[in-house]
């Protein structure tokens, strides 16, 4: 049987800080938060490696160490509102709740979201690009995986101030983000560089040439 509270530790000690997450709060949540209980059944002996793990649908989890990284980086503050766009399970949703942040959960695939209530995590389901806006303004929105663009819906379902966090895909390289809001606007900053699985429907459109 797997000793899910060691993999827990070593995924802490040996990914997330050597890899500069640095949050002692995200460290703690990450330290607690069981992974394995948002994975598949089938899946869980690989809950805690360090890369993209497929959950079913198309889709795959976030390697640890680029969840932390984003996390540490968007500064969390307790009290805050959160939007996770392609919540898929609701291990980052998860994550967000125990850093004591009000937290929407946005998924469009009914069987990721379905498994995602029974851990526990309240999921609504939609098309992600159009984000939730009944619920807006978010101080926070956490794009779960990688996208190609970021669509204007989301930039105005941010708060004065707040704060976006992703992956970015371009010619074949993808980087985290930190995006802050203003003026209507999204100013970019590049983290490092990451493998992480493509978030449906945020492709550009494609340019026809002979």
């Amino acid at each position: 049987m797997t000793d899910y509270s060691l993999a827990r530790r070593a995924m802490v000690d040996s990914q997330l800080r050597p890899q500069g997450v640095t949050d002692r709060r995200v460290l703690a949540a990450m330290g607690t938060i069981e992974r394995e209980r948002f994975v598949p059944e089938a899946a869980r002996a690989l809950a805690y490696f360090d890369r993209p793990l497929r959950i079913g649908g198309g889709r795959a989890m976030m390697p640890p160490a680029a969840l932390g990284l984003l996390l540490s980086e968007i500064a969390p503050i307790a009290g805050e509102k959160a939007l996770v766009v392609g919540s898929a399970i609701g291990y980052s949703a998860a994550l967000l709740k125990a850093l004591g942040l009000d937290v929407v959960a946005l998924e469009r695939d009914a069987a990721l979201a379905a498994m995602a209530v029974e851990a526990g995590v309240p999921t609504d389901i939609g098309a992600l690009v159009e984000g939730f806006g009944s619920k807006a303004p978010y101080d926070l929105i956490l794009l779960d995986g990688a996208v190609e663009q970021i669509p204007p819906a989301l930039i105005e379902q941010l708060a004065p101030g707040g704060r976006l966090a992703g992956a970015i895909a371009d010619r074949g390289v993808t980087r985290l983000v930190i995006g802050h809001a203003a003026r209507g606007a999204l100013g970019l900053r590049t983290l490092a560089d990451a493998d992480v699985a493509f978030l449906p429907g945020f492709e550009r459109p494609r340019v026809f040439t002979f």
